[in-house]
């Protein structure tokens, strides 16, 4: 939370009074006393006020902290920390390929459960992640279809459904620089029935090609899809089901379809730049994030589906996650693959759709 120097002064001020009177020492916190230590996070700048009210302010009263944010794209705050080895960064939250890029350019510290013990109550496929010391996970969502049935004049079920030339400039897709821009890439490589690591993609912008006509817009950030529903620029979207929500609550004619083929899977991931001066903090904060007690509140209010196996979901809860039977469908996104295609893939997905 950005706070003004103003409201830090009188916080410090009203402190200073109290234990100079005798009333600091009630037996509670001792640190409630002492001036707030700082901690930097670079979010997502998604549902920010859902976070102050169910992440960070509980976080800063428990621990006496002021926390400031920075917000953004994953891609784009990764690269802002790549850019500046001084960067005052504490914790970053990324997508799984930014996160294993982060880790490939030697910019996180490395992390175990001696630091963060919720990492011992982390589903296994999120153990696996952070087996060698990477940032644990926090969230695991998803891609499936958002859709207007009327606006579409059709029933939108499977993946191949979004080539069929009546949807022409009626579709919105990821691009390729966000979080599931890749995973759109494996959609199109699967539409044209190859396993798109036999051939680093190829097959994949054949099918893009023959997807673009319907493609009226790629987006950069998925809460600009639900203005896009509403004037009618789009009737169906590709995206990640942690967005379902912003987009559903304001357009209540769209409906959201994880197709039955499957899906493909992200984690996003915290950690923790190796040059932070509050390394302990930030280890704080990591287990906080993973803790049952803010997963069962963040389920609900930020759609994220649990990391932690103790967090257990109803029924009404688990829709539109990446959980249950969703989660046993789902297929994984080989980041190191990503990566190491990704600038091939960009200049062709520009050349293809933004040109």
């Amino acid at each position: 939370m950005k706070k003004t120097l103003g409201l830090v002064s009188l916080t410090f001020v009203t402190a200073s009074i109290l234990a100079a009177c005798g009333g600091g020492n009630g037996g509670g916190d001792k640190s409630a006393n002492k001036e707030p230590q700082t901690l930097v996070i670079s979010t997502f700048g998604l549902e920010e006020d859902k976070m102050q009210a169910d992440v960070f302010k509980p976080f800063e009263e428990k621990y006496n902290v002021d926390i400031v944010l920075e917000t953004g794209t994953s891609s784009e705050r990764l690269t802002k920390l790549k850019s500046n080895p001084n960067s005052t960064v504490d914790v970053i939250e990324l997508s799984q390929s930014n996160a294993a890029d982060g880790v490939t350019a030697g910019l996180f510290e490395k992390i175990d459960s001696k630091n963060v013990p919720n990492m011992d109550n982390l589903i296994d496929s999120a153990k696996d992640l952070a087996a060698d010391g990477s940032g644990p996970a926090y969230t695991l969502n998803s891609i499936g279809i958002v859709y207007n049935k009327k606006a579409a004049g059709k029933e939108i079920k499977e993946w191949d459904d979004l080539w069929d030339s009546s949807l022409k400039g009626k579709i919105s897709i990821p691009d390729i620089t966000t979080t599931f821009g890749p995973a759109m890439v494996y959609v199109a490589s699967g539409h044209k029935k190859v396993d798109i690591t036999t051939d680093n993609g190829k097959a994949a912008f054949e099918g893009i090609t023959d997807l673009a006509p319907n493609v009226v817009k790629t987006y950069s950030k998925s809460s600009d899809l639900a203005n896009m529903f509403q004037s009618g620029e789009i009737a169906a979207a590709v995206v990640g089901d942690f967005a379902v929500p912003i987009i559903t609550e304001s357009n209540p004619d769209v409906a959201y379809v994880v197709p039955e083929s499957g899906t493909y899977a992200n984690f996003n991931t915290i950690n923790v730049n190796k040059n932070s001066k509050n390394k302990d903090l930030a280890y704080k904060y990591i287990d906080w994030r993973l803790s049952q007690e803010v997963q069962e509140k963040t389920a609900v209010s930020l759609n994220e589906a649990p990391t932690n196996k103790n967090v257990v979901l109803d029924e009404e809860t688990s829709k539109n996650k990446t959980y249950g039977d969703v989660a046993e469908r789902t297929n994984k996104v080989d980041s190191l693959f990503v990566n190491k295609n990704l600038e091939s893939w960009i200049n062709q997905w520009n050349r293809i759709l933004n040109k």
